[in-house]
């Protein structure tokens, strides 16, 4: 598998302990389900290579989960894993009842509009952090810009008309 389709749902951050373990940082809403006994997941690695992976156990430790998988039985193999981002099939993610609440692969691709229709760029990733979660903006000229995704700037998220609607404060995308 290519990955080309799939969302990320963690990264490995690093090797853990002898035996394979890998501490990963989560990125999905449900790790319980992506990272149950025997789910499936793809890696793919710093090189762009992919790998297949079957999850054999996971623990929460210090803020992570620390996974063991089938096919990682050292520490030199996890060593390796080191970077991977960790995918899954977007069809496997339970549907979500909440209105105000969007997968994160929902989200990247969508326009990133002003509220009187201004173009302001394409939103590339979410970015989820201790504060409110940001939304990565491209914009045309090709700078980066991060909007906090919280109500009173981003008041509509169309997925299906493909853009979300931004009323920034002042000085917020200038």
């Amino acid at each position: 598998m290519d990955g080309s389709n799939l969302v990320a749902v963690g990264r490995v951050a690093k090797a853990h302990g002898i035996r394979g373990e890998l501490a990963v940082d989560v990125r999905t809403d449900s790790p319980e389900r992506r990272f149950a006994l025997d789910a499936r997941l793809t890696a793919r690695l710093r090189d762009g290579s992919h790998r297949e992976l079957t999850v054999s156990a996971a623990r929460h430790h210090a803020g992570r989960l620390l996974v063991v998988f089938a096919e990682v039985p050292d520490r030199d193999t996890a060593e390796a894993m080191r970077g991977a981002l960790l995918l899954a099939d977007p069809a496997d993610l339970p549907p979500i009842d909440d209105p105000d609440e969007f997968y994160d692969h929902e989200l990247a691709g969508l326009a990133a509009e002003l509220v009187d229709g201004t173009r302001v760029g394409t939103v590339r990733d979410i970015t989820h952090g201790p504060g409110p979660d940001l939304l990565v903006i491209d914009r045309a000229d090709g700078a980066e810009l991060l909007v906090p995704f919280v109500r009173e700037i981003v008041p509509e998220v169309d997925v299906r008309g493909g853009r979300v609607v931004l009323d920034p404060p002042e000085g917020l995308i200038e």
